[in-house]
């Protein structure tokens, strides 16, 4: 677990499947990440056992549940990933849309990374946006990454050599 001035950072729990299921399935929050919509709090839960969960296992590290401090609620998610098909650790975050503009994405993933290269050894960490989504650009920006290339899929690559 890991405090922020606003924010608790801490791992998923399959009894996080409904606030999950918010973040996997409203339209305006995966507008930019390319996935379908989860369908129910079921396959939310399936979803949950899939990604952080089996990641926490394999990696151990994956996406956090972020809980705003003031209302106790599961806002989003913010966290390093392993991704495969880059072959590097990806950070991501993802919030409902009534915390946008409230710097949280940069709040809960800045000391994330810290840790990525305090105590994983990281060496470079990545991000992959969708064109048509320059707010998320701005946060990786001021997190110290940079554009590199533009993947195959046209989603944009950033990415930082290490701590500075």
């Amino acid at each position: 677990m890991l405090e922020t001035e606003r924010l608790i950072l801490r791992p998923f729990t399959l009894d996080d499947a409904e606030a999950w299921l918010h973040l996997i399935s409203d339209p305006d929050v995966i507008r930019y990440t390319g996935d379908t919509p989860a369908g129910s709090i079921d396959e939310a839960r399936e979803l949950l056992r899939t990604r952080p969960l089996r990641d926490y296992a394999m990696h151990g590290y994956g996406r956090l549940a972020v809980i705003e401090k003031a209302s106790a609620r599961l806002v989003g998610f913010s966290g390093l990933k392993y991704v495969p098909n880059l072959q590097d650790v990806d950070i991501g975050y993802r919030f409902l849309p009534d915390c946008w503009g409230k710097g949280y994405a940069t709040e809960s993933a800045r000391p994330l990374m810290e840790h990525g290269w305090r105590e994983l050894g990281l060496k470079r960490i990545v991000a992959t946006i969708h064109p048509d989504n320059p707010a998320s650009g701005r946060v990786l920006e001021k997190l110290g990454l940079r554009h590199e290339r533009t993947l195959e899929d046209g989603f944009l690559l950033y990415a930082t050599p290490g701590p500075k």
